[in-house]
């Protein structure tokens, strides 16, 4: 096959629909255009986007960084120095740390965050962790396990 072989498929190509030469022909007077505004009018419609004078969608939205996250993760936060008042060898987890006092409201699962020193080992369970959180639980001579 070459290229001047190449042609469309049969009956994909119509003739070019002629609007506006009378009422015998089909498409008079208002061509299929309806009446009257801004569609029927002749030239282009309205370019993309367009919302018919209302703010449109591409100006409404941000286009720069710091979006804000619709549907955020929250943590009940707690640095490892809040944990060394506990006993050694002792678990910890979210309810552990409302029955004794150390953290006073629910924000969601419980993440253990690195400030501060511990020295006591402690059994700590948890969502989330940071790494310097982990490298102190475990100096502590203490172990850390992520749940779900």
């Amino acid at each position: 096959m070459r290229i001047h072989d190449a042609s469309p498929k049969k009956g994909s190509k119509r003739p070019k629909r002629r609007v506006g030469r009378g009422i015998a022909a089909g498409q008079g007077a208002s061509c299929g255009f309806g009446m009257r505004g801004q569609k029927s009018r002749s030239g282009t419609g309205t370019k993309p986007g367009f919302e018919g004078g209302q703010m449109p969608l591409y100006r409404r939205v941000p286009k720069l960084k710091h979006f804000t996250v619709i549907n955020p993760r929250h943590y009940t936060t707690i640095n490892v120095s809040q944990l060394s008042s506990l006993p050694a060898n002792s678990e910890v987890t979210l309810d552990t740390l409302l029955e004794n006092g150390i953290v006073t409201s629910n924000y969601g699962p419980l993440k253990i965050l690195g400030d501060g020193e511990i020295n006591v080992p402690l059994n700590v369970k948890a969502v989330a962790f940071t790494a310097s959180a982990k490298r102190k639980i475990e100096a502590a001579g203490g172990t850390w396990e992520a749940i779900d």
